[in-house]
């Protein structure tokens, strides 16, 4: 295969690499064979095993069906060159250049990722996504607020304090009026107004409405899908605090929807007859649109809703955490273009007419959003924790809980400034963690602790200390983990060979083939008049075409193509005549260069008409010669010229690899070699 490689092809060359690379590391690896650790090639004092070899090969011979696969023999012949050029470009040291190192680390880090995913996890995150978008909830809930970073003793406090509530709610007390008396959370009490400073409000009494997934933080959400109908959740603990969960309704989601409304508020602190007025006057508008008035004539006479009278009554598109429980549950009745009976919620009293509404669609469709919100979202930590659990789990993991308190007893509050200094606590060498075979001290956590402490205010020091020793324990783990993935998994140091070989080869090229052979302009031309008789144009036709797409200037324009040799007067005068419909296309065809030139006789000195076949084109062409087959020059044949001296270089280059004895000796295990071809032959 030739291969032209500019300077602007080098990128989508290593996107290739990448390519090709990353779909070997996602497939299986071909089968295991009995002859996989023996050693089928050594160039050098590098021994390559049949397993080496045919990952090699499987991979390059199953990604397209553009081409036969290559025979064994040839492509170990292949090989041995690639070999040969990765060895030369490490003699070179070009594995050592602080450019190629850090593009290998940035592949590396990419290729390394999947690793440190749960897949598992992750799937199961995405499914249960799914599943509860289903699924609309309706729950109330009592918070008693603990800071997420309170001392272990503040935390107790919390903690018994809920059990104590939720005792005298399974005792028979009204979870609704123990959201009144208990709850952190301000919106469960009523807000009396305070003149010239805010209005009456009336409290929820815990009832958070409606919501979704993703509408919660998670454990709360977690909670309240898994809490039956009507009962009350244990503690669960968010960044807020401590929540008891009361559910009290479950319905198919709602989706997003749109609807129009017509409006009667409530005043405040409304009255007995203020409520019996604002009634009279929703009812009798109903009955109106009842006895024939359009639902958008009763809109603009009617609500009081200002901003979306203007609109035909339409609110912006909502979900049903967005407007208050009475509104989805009367709008879950409609359907697409009906309209409700009048409706009261805290607000008002409302006739809603329902516009369109989108359920949820399948898993298939719903996955790539869900996939995005999942990324965003806390739950998305669930995957590293699994992985940090595994990494633990395999390589024996250990705190040493006394060096690590003591560590903590030594730092004083200046942590909680950022003023700590690792430098000013002496003989703090005891161990404090270990992972697989390495081991961390005091030391290097205090090390740590002063390169991550950040300002802090309103937490415990030691609080604080134990939230960046778990920080520091989760980086190493994954940094440990980091460090073995080549020890640990096979397929990714194969993969990283890969990429190692692929990119020295590219560099290596690059330097001796690909830049050479376009910046050697006096080899170039050697090259080219020593081979001339490889490029020869056919038998070509000198002539022009001149489409003319207006039939209205036909024949003005046939009389000036007559008039005039030069395409370039030609031209002139079609401009100056304003003549604009008229393309001219000159050149010297080949056959197959034009279908037009293709379909007509080849007679120098011909004058042609010929009628599109596609549309109300007209096509002149008008023959000047018939050229005979001749050598192209250079400028002719420069990009084919140029593709065969890179092979010419390329081989000559490959001859002075081999040439390299004993530097480069080259030696195939005949008896091996012919086990694994018998081998494949059986198949």
């Amino acid at each position: 295969m030739k291969i032209t490689i500019m300077n602007t092809s080098k990128h989508f060359i290593k996107a290739m690499l990448v390519i090709f690379s990353f779909v070997f590391f996602v497939n299986n690896l071909s089968a295991q064979s009995k002859l996989d650790k023996k050693t089928l090639l050594t160039i050098g004092d590098e021994k390559i095993t049949v397993g080496e070899f045919m990952r090699v090969y499987n991979k390059n011979n199953t990604q397209t069906n553009l081409e036969e696969p290559s025979s064994i023999e040839d492509y170990l012949e292949l090989y041995i060159d690639f070999k040969l050029k990765v060895k030369e470009a490490e003699d070179l040291k070009m594995d050592t250049a602080a450019a190629f190192k850090k593009e290998l680390a940035g592949y590396r880090k990419q290729l390394a990722k999947p690793y440190f995913v749960d897949e598992k996890v992750n799937e199961d995150l995405l499914k249960e996504a799914y599943e509860r978008k289903l699924q609309d909830v309706r729950a109330s809930h009592i918070l008693i607020m603990v800071d997420k970073d309170a001392t272990p003793e503040d935390t107790l406090a919390a903690y018994n304090k809920i059990m104590k509530i939720r005792e005298e709610i399974m005792n028979g007390k009204d979870f609704n009026e123990a959201a009144v008396e208990y709850s952190d959370d301000p919106s469960a009490r009523d807000v009396e107004a305070i003149p010239g400073k805010q209005r009456a409000r009336r409290g929820n009494k815990g009832d958070l409405g409606y919501f979704t997934v993703f509408n919660m933080v998670y454990p709360f959400e977690t909670a309240a899908y898994n809490t039956p109908v009507g009962q009350v959740s244990q503690p669960v603990r968010t960044r807020y605090g401590y929540h008891l969960v009361y559910v009290t309704d479950k319905k198919p989601a709602l989706g997003i929807v749109q609807v129009a409304h017509i409006f009667v508020g409530m005043p405040p602190n409304a009255t007995a007859e203020d409520s019996a007025q604002r009634a009279e006057k929703i009812n009798n508008i109903y009955k109106k649109i009842q006895e024939g008035m359009s639902f958008e004539d009763a809109v603009a006479q009617y609500s009081e809703d200002k901003g979306s009278a203007k609109n035909g009554g339409k609110l912006t598109p909502f979900s049903c955490n967005r407007v208050v429980p009475e509104f989805v549950e009367a709008v879950q009745q409609l359907d697409s273009g009906q309209i409700s009976k009048p409706v009261q919620t805290p607000y008002g009293w409302h006739i809603i007419k329902l516009i369109s509404r989108k359920t949820p669609g399948t898993f298939e469709e719903e996955a790539p959003g869900l996939k995005d919100r999942i990324l965003k979202d806390s739950r998305s930590h669930k995957s590293e924790e699994a992985v940090i659990n595994r990494i633990k789990k395999e390589n024996r993991f250990k705190i040493y809980e006394k060096a690590k308190l003591a560590l903590f007893a030594a730092i004083d509050t200046s942590v909680l400034y950022k003023e700590f200094v690792a430098d000013s606590l002496e003989g703090f060498v005891k161990p404090v963690m270990r992972i697989g075979n390495k081991t961390y001290t005091q030391s290097d956590l205090a090390v740590y602790i002063e390169q991550n402490q950040k300002k802090q205010t309103n937490i415990d020091k030691d609080v604080y200390l134990e939230k960046l020793f778990q920080q520091f324990v989760n980086d190493k783990c994954l940094a440990y983990q980091d460090e073995h993935l080549e020890d640990d998994y096979p397929e990714f140091k194969a993969l990283m060979q890969e990429y190692h070989d692929g990119i020295l080869l590219f560099n290596l090229m690059d330097k001796k083939v690909w830049t050479k052979a376009v910046q050697d302009t006096a080899g170039l031309e050697a090259f080219f008049a020593a081979n001339r008789d490889k490029y020869m144009w056919d038998e070509r036709l000198d002539a022009t075409i001149y489409y003319v797409k207006n039939k209205n200037d036909i024949d003005t324009v046939k009389k000036i193509i007559l008039s005039n040799d030069n395409d370039g007067d030609i031209a002139r005068i079609l401009e100056e005549d304003s003549i604009t419909s008229v393309r001219i296309v000159p050149g010297k065809f080949e056959k197959g260069d034009n279908k037009i030139i293709d379909k007509i006789e080849w007679k120098p000195g011909d004058f042609l008409q010929v009628d599109s076949d596609v549309d109300n084109t007209v096509i002149f062409v008008k023959i000047r010669n018939v050229l005979p087959p001749q050598q192209k020059e250079l400028n002719e044949a420069r990009g084919l010229a140029t593709a065969d001296y890179q092979e010419y270089l390329e081989k000559e280059w490959i001859k002075q690899l081999k040439a390299k004895y004993p530097k480069y000796p080259v030696v195939v295990n005949e008896e091996v070699l012919q086990q694994l071809l018998s081998e494949q032959q059986k198949k």
